[in-house]
C-alpha cells in the first residue's frame, strides 16, 4: 500500500511541476491565464462507504483549473493592439470555427479583415448601411473598408454676423444712386416741381443704378464681405463669397459670388458687363433692437458648378437650391464680425487612421477630416470561465461546462471595456510560481523518500530467516 501511496504522490508531485513549469513558460505570453493543480485525498471504500479508522491510500489530480484574473495592461503603438479591461473574450473564426481568447495581437490580411496572428478573423457587429447604427443581432467578421470616403455637396451654408450699424451706404453704391436719381428727376415734366409717381420712378431707378455699381474688385462698393468653402456633387471645392451693402437705415443687401462668378449666369464679378443678378442677391431688414427680421434661410437657385476656366465640371448642383442661413445675425454699433459659419459638405477622403473606443466602436479617420463607423467589436462572457477547453494558441473553446456564450457590446452587462493600442500581460506572478516550483520539487523528493523508506522495510522482511 504504501508503494501506492508513494507512487501516487510522485505522480501529483511531477503534475505540479509540469502546471508550474508551463505558467513560468508563459509568463511573457499575452493574455495567458495561469493554471493551478488542485488535489484531493483517496481514500479505499467499498459499496457501503469507507470504514471509520480508513487509511488513506494517497493522492488524486482533482482538477487543472486556469485563473481568469486581469493581467497588466501595457500600451503599445499600434491602434488594432487590443486588451480586455474587465470579464469578456474577443470572438474569432477560423473558416466558421469560433474560438474565445484575450490575446489582442490583431492585424489586417490583404482583404481589410481584422485577424490575429494566426488569420483568425475577429467577430463583431456590422453597420446599417441605411441607418449607418450597428446591427447588434448580425455578427460579422470584422473589416476596414479602405476605399475613399465620398463627398458630399454642400446643401446649407449657416452663418452668424454682425453688420456694422453706424455703416453708411458705400461710396459707389451712393453716386451711382444720386446719378440715376438726378438724371430721372432732370426728366420730369417739371424738374423743380416732380409728381410722386416721378419721385418713385426716379427712386427705383436709383436703386436699379446703385445695385449694378456692385464690383467686387472695388471696396468703396460695398461695406463688408466673408467667404466660406463649399463642395459640388463631386467634391471640386468652391468659394462662395457674400458682399454686404447697406442700402439705408436698418436696410442691407447681400450679394453672393461663388468662385468669383454670378451663380446663375456664371458671368465673372471682373466683366465689364457683369450685373447682379437676382438670384444672387438678398435683401436684408433689421429692427431697432438689431434683429434680423428677414425670413430665413435664403435660397440661392440655379448655381451650375463651373471650373476655373468657366466650363462646367460635369457635377450638378447639390439640389434645387442652396439655402443660405442668416439666423442670429444682428445690426449693432460694432465692427464687422462673424461669429459662427457652417457648411454641410465635404470634399472626397482618404482612410487616414483607425480608432477604437472602449465599447469597441471602430472609426475610420479620412483625410478629409470626417470620420465613419465601420462597426464594433464583440465581446462574450460565460457562465462557467473554468468549463472552457483550451484549444493552444492562447484560446478556449465552448464546452458543455462552460455553458452557452453571451455575446455582446463592451461596457455593457458585465462585460468589460476594450483598449485600443495595448496588450493584456500574462496574469503569472513569476514570484509565486518560482516559489511553488520549489514546494512541487520538496513534495517529489519527499514522496520518493516514502518509496524509498516501505523499500528497506520490505528488505529487512525479506532478509529474515
Amino acid at each position: 500500500m504504501s508503494f501506492n501511496i508513494g507512487l501516487s504522490g510522485l505522480r501529483a508531485a511531477s503534475t505540479d511541476l509540469s502546471v508550474t513549469g508551463n505558467n513560468i513558460a508563459n509568463a511573457g505570453t499575452i493574455g495567458f491565464k495561469s493554471s493551478r493543480a488542485e488535489f484531493a485525498d483517496v481514500y479505499a471504500a467499498s459499496v457501503l462507504g469507507t470504514g471509520k479508522n480508513a487509511q488513506g491510500s494517497g493522492v488524486q489530480l482533482g482538477s487543472v483549473s486556469q485563473q481568469f484574473t486581469q493581467g497588466n495592461i501595457d500600451f503599445t503603438q499600434n491602434t488594432l493592439d487590443l486588451a480586455i479591461n474587465g470579464n469578456g473574450f474577443f470572438i474569432t473564426s477560423n473558416q466558421g470555427a469560433i474560438s474565445f481568447t484575450r490575446a489582442g495581437y490583431f492585424g489586417t490580411d490583404r482583404e481589410g479583415n481584422i485577424v490575429n496572428n494566426f488569420g483568425e478573423r475577429l467577430q463583431g457587429f456590422g453597420v446599417d448601411p441605411v441607418t449607418g447604427d450597428i446591427s447588434e443581432g448580425v455578427r460579422r467578421d470584422m473589416q476596414i473598408d479602405t476605399r475613399a470616403a465620398e463627398p458630399q455637396a454642400t446643401t446649407e451654408i449657416r452663418s452668424r454676423l454682425n453688420l456694422n450699424s453706424t455703416n453708411v451706404q458705400p461710396v459707389l453704391w451712393q453716386q451711382s444712386y444720386d446719378q440715376a436719381y438726378a438724371a430721372s428727376i432732370a426728366g420730369a415734366a417739371d424738374p423743380a416741381n416732380p409728381t410722386p409717381a416721378e419721385i418713385t420712378a426716379a427712386e427705383t431707378a436709383g436703386l436699379t443704378a446703385a445695385a449694378a455699381s456692385f464690383d467686387p474688385t472695388d471696396s468703396s462698393s460695398y461695406n463688408s464681405s466673408t467667404s466660406v468653402d463649399i463642395y459640388d456633387s463631386l467634391g471640386n471645392p468652391h468659394v462662395m463669397t457674400k458682399y454686404f451693402i447697406k442700402t439705408g437705415p436698418g436696410a442691407w443687401e447681400m450679394v453672393a459670388l461663388i468662385d468669383g462668378r454670378d451663380p446663375q449666369t456664371g458671368v465673372l464679378a471682373s466683366d465689364p458687363a457683369y450685373t447682379p443678378s437676382a438670384a444672387s442677391r438678398f435683401p436684408m431688414s433689421f429692427n431697432n433692437a438689431g434683429q434680423l427680421t428677414t425670413a430665413q434661410p435664403y435660397e440661392l437657385n440655379g448655381w451650375v458648378p463651373l471650373s476655373a476656366n468657366g466650363q462646367p465640371t460635369g457635377a450638378t448642383s447639390p439640389v434645387a437650391r442652396l439655402g443660405i442661413d442668416l439666423t442670429g445675425t444682428s445690426q449693432y454699433a460694432a465692427v464687422f464680425s462673424r461669429s459662427s459659419v457652417t457648411q454641410d459638405g465635404f470634399t472626397t477622403g482618404d482612410l487616414a487612421g483607425l480608432e477604437i473606443d472602449d465599447s469597441g466602436i471602430i472609426f475610420a479617420r479620412y483625410t478629409n477630416g470626417q470620420t465613419r463607423v465601420q462597426g464594433q467589436i464583440a465581446l462574450a462572457s460565460f457562465p462557467n470561465q473554468q468549463g472552457l477547453t483550451p484549444l493552444g494558441k492562447t484560446a478556449w473553446a465552448e464546452s458543455f461546462t462552460s455553458g452557452e456564450p453571451v455575446v455582446g457590446k463592451p461596457t455593457t452587462g458585465t462585460l468589460g471595456a476594450i483598449q485600443s493600442g495595448a496588450l493584456e500581460q500574462s496574469n503569472v506572478n513569476l514570484s509565486d510560481q518560482l516559489v511553488a516550483l520549489i514546494v512541487a520539487q520538496r513534495n517529489y523528493q519527499a514522496n520518493a523518500k516514502t518509496i524509498q523508506t516501505e523499500d528497506a522495510v520490505t528488505q529487512t522482511i525479506i532478509n529474515l530467516r
